[in-house]
C-alpha cells in the first residue's frame, strides 16, 4: 500500500500542479467590468476589418468622384447646396469633417467605455490636447491625393477654437495638408456666426472655393436642417439621394452623432438613465 501510494503521488502533484495553472474565465461582473453602449461601436471600429473597408472603399470612391468632378464638362458641379450663382470659375476644395471622418478617436471612446464614464468636455479636451488621434482608413490617401491635383483642403470641424493648435498639430504629425497657421481648419466658435450648425462655414468656402466634395460622418456635415426625428431625417436624407456617394461621401461612425441625439429629441440636459430608455424605446421588433 505504502508503494502503491507513492506511485500515485507524482500524478497526484501533476494534477494539482494543472488545476493550478488554468484560469477560468471570469464573470465579468466578478472582475468589476462594465457594461457600456458603445462597446460593440468601438471594438468594430478598432477591431474589424468590415470598418477598414467601410473607409477605405468611401474614400476610393471619393477619389473617383474629385477625378469627375474636375472635368471640364462638369464646372459646374458643387456639393455644397449653399452655393449658388456662377462659381465655376472658382479654385476647387474639399471640405472634410476632422471626427471619425479625418481623426480616428476610437481611443477616447474605449477610455470612456473602460470607466463607465459619460461624454465629458475637458475630457474630450484633454483627449484632443494629447494629439495621439491616427487617421481614418484611407483619408490621408485622399486628402494628398486631392493636393497634389491643386484641391484646396477645408477642415470643418465643431472642435472649438480653444483646441484648434492642438488639432492642427495632430493633422500635420498625421501628414495632412494643413496651413502653418491652421487657416484652413474652420473650427466652431472660431468667429461668432460659426456655431455647431456648418452652414455658414461652408457658405464661407463656398465664397472662394468651388466645393467639389464634401465628406463626413454625421448629416449635418452636408446640410442643415438635420435635427429632426429620426423617420423625418431618414426622409430628408432620401430627398437628396442623388448626393450620396457622388457629391457626399459618408464614413460610418457608430459612435455618437445627430441620428443619437434624435432619439431622445435632442435633449442632452436629460439624465442617463431616461436617455437609455428612449433608446430601448425606439427598438423596432416586428412582434
Amino acid at each position: 500500500m505504502t508503494k502503491s501510494r507513492t506511485q500515485l503521488h507524482p500524478i497526484l502533484l501533476c494534477a494539482v500542479f494543472l488545476a493550478s495553472c488554468r484560469t477560468p474565465v471570469a464573470d465579468p461582473a466578478s472582475r468589476g467590468w462594465r457594461t457600456h453602449e458603445s462597446l460593440n461601436a468601438v471594438l468594430w471600429t478598432q477591431t474589424s476589418a468590415e470598418y477598414d473597408v467601410s473607409a477605405e472603399q468611401a474614400y476610393r470612391l471619393a477619389r473617383m468622384e474629385l477625378d469627375e468632378a474636375l472635368k471640364p464638362k462638369n464646372a459646374h458641379w458643387t456639393a455644397a447646396v449653399e452655393q449658388t450663382g456662377d462659381f465655376s470659375d472658382l479654385a476647387p476644395a474639399v471640405i472634410l469633417d476632422v471626427d471619425e471622418a479625418v481623426l480616428d478617436n476610437s481611443f477616447f471612446e474605449a477610455r470612456r467605455v473602460k470607466s463607465g464614464e459619460a461624454f465629458r468636455l475637458d475630457a474630450w479636451n484633454a483627449w484632443v490636447r494629447e494629439e495621439k488621434a491616427p487617421a481614418v482608413p484611407g483619408a490621408l490617401e485622399f486628402a494628398t491625393y486631392a493636393e497634389e491635383r491643386g484641391v484646396r483642403i477645408f477642415y470643418v470641424s465643431n472642435r472649438t477654437r480653444d483646441v484648434e493648435d492642438s488639432t492642427r498639430r495632430n493633422l500635420h504629425k498625421m501628414g495632412f495638408p494643413v496651413d502653418p497657421d491652421g487657416g484652413n481648419i474652420l473650427s466652431k466658435g472660431e468667429r461668432a456666426e460659426w456655431r455647431s450648425d456648418k452652414r455658414s462655414r461652408r457658405e464661407f468656402v463656398g465664397r472662394g472655393h468651388r466645393v467639389l466634395l464634401i465628406v463626413g460622418d454625421d448629416f449635418n456635415d452636408f446640410l442643415s436642417g438635420s435635427e429632426l426625428p429620426p423617420e423625418q431625417r431618414v426622409a430628408l436624407a432620401r430627398h437628396y439621394r442623388g448626393h450620396w456617394g457622388v457629391k457626399w461621401i459618408l464614413i460610418p461612425n457608430a459612435f455618437y452623432g445627430r441620428w443619437e441625439r434624435s432619439l431622445y429629441a435632442f435633449d442632452t440636459t436629460l439624465p442617463r438613465p431616461h436617455i437609455l430608455r428612449r433608446k430601448y424605446e425606439a427598438l423596432e421588433t416586428r412582434e
